[in-house]
């Protein structure tokens, strides 16, 4: 695949319209363009995560190469299914890997009796940032007709794992929520000044 980009701004989009990868024109509102814009949130949202203290070079490692699954993952949500020419398409090897990645750390970790506060180290935090935004570029491709079900495998599984390195980061720190635990008045007041 030969990608080519010698100028940046075309104007072509000025109108509220771009292209797909197979050429043809959509609003810029379009569920495919949506679930590639989002997906294209996601992997900047996983470079800040790269930028964190605190983060296990080996999962800085992951993450980069996640990064790069994800271009090609916007690639096939870019050209609509169905044209004879050859295009990049996510296939279920992409999806084992996280599923082989989020075995080998969910090992290490103490089973969750609650559910996880989202918070903690900066690195934990920004996880579980890039954690939402993938549950929601997952909603995004759910809504695109022909989306390739192994997109959406995918991105399941993608939330899942940094998920996963979210509490492998935090595990010291790592806050639960315990229900109803300032129900009726229980819990801390606010001190009055």
């Amino acid at each position: 695949m030969t990608i080519n980009l010698t100028r940046i701004y075309t104007k072509l989009g000025d109108s509220g319209q771009t292209h797909l990868g197979d050429m043809s024109r959509v609003s810029k509102l379009h569920p495919r363009v949506e679930a590639y814009g989002t997906v294209d949130e996601l992997n900047a949202t996983i470079g800040v995560v790269l930028l964190q203290p605190g983060l296990p070079p080996a999962f800085g490692q992951w993450l980069s190469r996640i990064q790069n699954d994800l271009l090609d993952l916007g690639a096939d949500l870019a050209v609509p299914h169905g044209d004879d020419k050859e295009r990049l398409r996510v296939s279920s090897e992409y999806t084992q890997w996280l599923e082989r990645a989020c075995d080998e750390v969910l090992a290490k970790l103490k089973p969750l009796r609650t559910f996880v506060i989202p918070g903690g180290d900066a690195a934990a935090a920004h996880l579980h940032l890039a954690r939402t935004v993938c549950r929601r570029a997952e909603r995004r491709a759910v809504a695109v007709e022909d989306c390739n079900p192994e997109v959406l495998r995918y991105l399941n599984r993608l939330s899942d794992l940094l998920f996963i390195l979210s509490r492998a980061v935090n595990e010291t720190a790592e806050s639960l929520w315990e229900p109803g635990a300032h129900a009726a008045g229980q819990g801390t007041e606010p001190t009055k000044g």
